[in-house]
């Protein structure tokens, strides 16, 4: 984690493998053609962020192979106890208040996977994007204000940007109710 209790690039990875397998055991293959395939349609492809091996998975004890489910080098994996621990830990991490790439991956997970949580939990989760989002629109407004009488094309980009931040806002208004009070 970063000093600021947020996810590093590594643990977003980690998030998306545990996840996918939180559903059941997938065959090693898969569930790197899965990580593959999710991290690269929210994110593009990365190299450096592709790095997190399975194989540190297995060793740190998070997944294990289903005993007689045939060759072990694709042998399905499925979730231990200490998994599911770490799901929930990093789940429930914060997010940083600028929006990169890294933070899309993380916010797209937590989507994902938020499920997996507590009902109260899933509020927390949700009081917490409403939260990123709310300091992200006050950065871009106070960035529009400093440049506002700026030459060129600046303030209708950033207007673009604060429109659909104040849109994000709004649905994370409804969704947030919605965990807070489902059914």
């Amino acid at each position: 984690m970063f000093a600021d209790n947020t996810l590093t690039p590594k643990e977003a990875i980690r998030l998306c493998a545990l996840g996918t397998l939180a559903s059941g055991p997938i065959p090693y293959s898969a569930l790197a053609n899965a990580i593959r395939h999710f991290v690269g349609r929210v994110m593009g492809p990365s190299l450096d962020i592709m790095g997190q091996s399975i194989e540190l998975l297995k060793y740190e004890g998070l997944v294990e192979a289903v005993e007689g489910s045939g060759p072990e080098d694709d042998a399905p994996l499925a979730l231990t106890e200490a998994g599911w621990r770490e799901i929930r830990f990093l789940l429930t991490a914060n997010i940083r208040a600028a929006a990169t790439e890294l933070n899309k991956l993380i916010i797209t997970l937590k989507f994902r996977f938020l499920h997996l949580l507590e009902a109260n939990e899933q509020a927390d989760q949700a009081y917490l994007l409403q939260e990123a989002c709310e300091n992200e629109l006050v950065r871009l407004e106070d960035l529009r204000q400093h440049h506002a009488d700026d030459e060129g094309f600046l303030t209708q980009w950033l207007d673009h940007d604060i429109a659909q931040l104040e849109d994000r806002l709004v649905w994370l208004e409804a969704f947030r109710n919605t965990v807070k009070n489902p059914g």
